[in-house]
C-alpha cells in the first residue's frame, strides 16, 4: 500500500514540476504515472550504475553531479514515455532539483502513513 501511495505522489510531483519548470511537460495523470514508474526503474538500474561510476565526481561537486545524473534519467524517460516531454538537459536538471525537494516532502508525509 505504501509503494502505491509513493507512486501516486511521485506522479503528482511530476505534474507539479511541469507547472513550475519551463520545458518540462506532462500531458496528464496517466502519462505522469507511467513516467514516475519509468524514472524509478531507470534510477534503480542505470542510475545506480552511473552513480557508482561517477562517485568521485559526486564527491568533488558535493553531490550536485547526482542531480545531473537524475536529470539524464528524466531525459531518457521522456524519450520513452508518450505524453511526457522534457526539452533538454537544463529543464531536466531543474526538474530533478524540484523533484528532489518534493521527494523529501513525500518521504516525510509517507513516513507516518
Amino acid at each position: 500500500m505504501r509503494l502505491l501511495l509513493h507512486w501516486i505522489l511521485s506522479a503528482i510531483a511530476l505534474i507539479v514540476v511541469s507547472h513550475f519548470v519551463p520545458g518540462f511537460h506532462v500531458a496528464g495523470f496517466i502519462p505522469a504515472l507511467i513516467a514516475a514508474l519509468v524514472i524509478g526503474l531507470l534510477n534503480a538500474t542505470v542510475g545506480l550504475f552511473l552513480k557508482i561510476i561517477t562517485f568521485p565526481l559526486s564527491i568533488l561537486t558535493l553531490g550536485i553531479f547526482l542531480l545531473v545524473i537524475n536529470g539524464v534519467m528524466i531525459l531518457i524517460a521522456s524519450s520513452v514515455v508518450p505524453g511526457f516531454h522534457v526539452s533538454g538537459l537544463g529543464p531536466a536538471f531543474w526538474g530533478a532539483v524540484v523533484l528532489a525537494l518534493l521527494g523529501m516532502l513525500i518521504r516525510a508525509v509517507t513516513k507516518d502513513a
